[in-house]
C-alpha cells in the first residue's frame, strides 16, 4: 500500500510491463460522469461501459509490425508498441500513452468509515473514504425507503482539501471545527472550520506518523490523542499543533499490549484512556516475527507515556471483539461503545470491565441494519447513539440505551436501499480468471 521507488533491471522491467499490458486490457479507472442531481454523492452508476474504438486488438502479444493496422512506430494506435518502446529505450526516454479505458469498474457511492455529531449546530458529519470527502447532514435527516439517498447540506471534497483515505472524525464542541486524520497514503491530521464547503484547503495541518486511525481530544488540557495502527502507538499533541510540531507524549512498546491499534476513547473525569487492538503484531525491522494476539481493549492512565503496561485488558471469546473500529465513551455512565466491524454489531462495556467478560449490551440483528459498522458517536444532549456503516453507505441512529435487535430511530442513507458496497478501499493489483471470466482484485 505504500510503494517505494527502486531501480529495476531490464529483465524485471519487462515483466512489470507485461503485467501492465494485462492490467490495462482488463481493468482501469476513470472518474464518474457528472450528474447534477447527485453531485454531492458521486454518480449513481457503479459500472460504466464504453465501446472499444477501432484500434485493433491491443492486447495481443506479438510483434507490432505483424499487422499492417498497427505499425511499429505508432504508439497512438498500438499500446503494446508503446510499452515495448519504453522497455527497450536505452536512453531512458519513455512514451506517453493516452487512450480512454474500454470499461471502468468503480464504486461511486460513499463509504463511511467515521462519524461525529455536532450538537451545537445539530448536524451529523460523516467521513467518506471512497470519494475522499466529508459530508455534513442535518441531525434529523431520515431517508425514506422510497428515496435513493439523502443529499448532504455541505460537502468538503477535492484536491485542495487533502482528504485521502481519512478517518477519525472529531468535532470541536465550542466552534464546530472538524478534525480528521489520514489512515493511509497521507500522514497528517487536518482541521476544517465548521462552515468549510467544497474544494477548500484545511485551516490547519499537522504532520503525523503513518497509518492514523482514530482521534480523541481532552478539552480540559487541550490535547489531541491519535492511534497509529502500525507500528502500534498512541501519539498525543497539543490540540492546536500544526506543521512539524512534535508530540507531547507517545505510548508505545511491547509491554503496552498495543497490537494494530484502532479505536480510542478517553474519560477526562476519571483520567482513563481506552484503545482497541485487532491483534496483528510484528517487528517491522525483522522478517518472520509476525504474531497474532486475540483482539482487545486496553486501559491506561490518561497521561501514559512511553512503555506503560495497561491497567486492565478486556480480551477473550466472551467479549465478541472482532475488528473493533471506532469507540466512544459516555462519561456519565462510564459505558464504552465499540463499533464491531466483523461482528456487525455495537458492543457496550463497563469501563471497569477486565478480562474475558461479556458486553453489558449488544446491538445486533437484522432489524438494526448494521453491516460492517466502523464508527460510533454519542450525542449526550439528545441521548442518541450514531453508527456509521461501511457496507451500506449509511448512518443509523438509535436510543443511547438500545439493546438487542432493534430498528434505528432514523437512517441517513447515501445509496439505494438494500445495496451493499463493494468496499473498494484501495485495490493493489488485478488478475483475470479466463475459465470463470472473473476479475480477481485484492483489496
Amino acid at each position: 500500500m505504500r510503494g517505494h521507488r527502486k531501480r529495476i533491471d531490464r529483465t524485471m522491467l519487462a515483466g512489470v510491463l507485461i503485467l501492465a499490458v494485462i492490467v490495462v486490457c482488463s481493468f482501469s479507472i476513470k472518474p464518474p460522469e457528472s450528474n447534477s442531481s447527485s453531485s454531492a454523492l458521486g454518480s449513481a452508476r457503479l459500472v460504466s461501459v464504453q465501446e472499444l474504438p477501432d484500434f485493433g486488438d491491443i492486447c495481443l502479444w506479438e510483434s507490432p509490425s505483424a499487422d499492417s493496422r498497427r505499425p511499429a512506430s505508432s504508439s497512438e494506435q498500438n499500446l503494446f508498441s508503446a510499452f515495448q518502446e519504453t522497455a527497450h529505450a536505452a536512453s531512458g526516454d519513455t512514451t506517453d500513452v493516452t487512450r480512454p479505458p474500454v470499461r471502468t469498474i468503480r464504486d461511486t457511492y460513499p463509504i463511511y468509515t467515521s462519524i461525529a455529531v455536532d450538537t451545537q449546530f445539530d448536524e451529523v458529519v460523516l467521513q467518506d473514504t471512497n470519494l475522499f470527502g466529508i459530508k455534513i447532514f442535518n441531525r434529523l435527516d431520515n431517508t425514506p425507503s422510497s428515496a435513493e439517498f439523502t443529499a448532504p447540506k455541505r460537502v468538503i471534497e477535492g484536491p485542495k482539501s487533502d482528504l485521502e483515505y481519512n478517518n477519525g472524525l472529531y468535532i470541536d464542541p465550542k466552534n464546530g471545527d472538524i478534525y480528521s486524520v489520514a489512515s493511509d497514503t497521507a500522514d497528517n491530521m487536518i482541521v476544517f472550520s465548521h462552515d468549510a464547503k467544497g474544494d477548500v484547503p484545511p485551516k490547519r495541518k499537522l504532520k503525523t506518523p503513518h497509518r492514523n486511525f482514530a482521534t480523541a481530544i481532552d478539552e480540559e488540557k487541550s490535547e489531541v490523542f491519535i492511534t497509529i495502527q502500525y507500528p502500534p502507538k498512541v501519539v498525543v499533541y497539543r490540540k492546536e499543533a500544526s506543521a512539524d510540531e512534535k508530540p507531547l507524549r507517545v505510548l508505545e512498546g511491547e509491554h503496552t499490549g498495543l497490537y494494530d491499534a484502532h479505536g480510542i476513547a478517553i474519560d477526562v473525569k476519571r483520567r482513563l484512556l481506552f484503545v482497541s487492538s485487532w491483534g496483528n503484531a510484528s517487528n517491522y525491522k525483522m522478517a518472520g516475527t509476525g504474531k497474532f494476539y486475540p483482539p482487545s481493549i486496553t486501559v491506561y492512565p490518561l497521561d501514559a507515556n512511553g512503555v506503560i503496561a495497561p491497567l486492565r485488558v478486556i480480551q477473550g471469546p466472551k467479549t465478541q471483539l472482532d475488528w473493533a473500529g471506532g469507540m466512544a465513551l459516555e462519561p456519565d455512565s462510564g459505558y464504552v461503545y465499540v463499533a464491531n466491524d466483523q461482528g456487525h454489531s455495537v458492543l457496550v462495556f463497563k469501563e471497569t470491565d477486565n478480562g474475558n467478560v461479556q458486553p453489558t449490551r449488544i446491538l445486533k440483528g437484522s432489524k438494526t441494519g448494521l453491516k460492517n459498522p466502523t464508527g460510533v458517536a454519542i450525542d449526550q444532549k439528545n441521548r442518541e447513539l450514531w453508527v456509521s456503516d461501511l457496507a451500506t453507505s449509511s448512518a443509523t441512529c438509535y436510543s443511547l440505551a438500545a439493546n438487542g435487535d432493534v430498528a434505528p430511530i432514523r437512517t441517513i442513507r447515501s445509496a439505494p436501499l438494500g445495496r451493499t458496497s463493494v468496499k473498494f478501499g484501495k485495490p493493489q493489483a488485478v488478475a483475470y480468471d479466463s475459465k470463470r471470466q472473473e476479475y480477481l482484485v485484492p483489496n
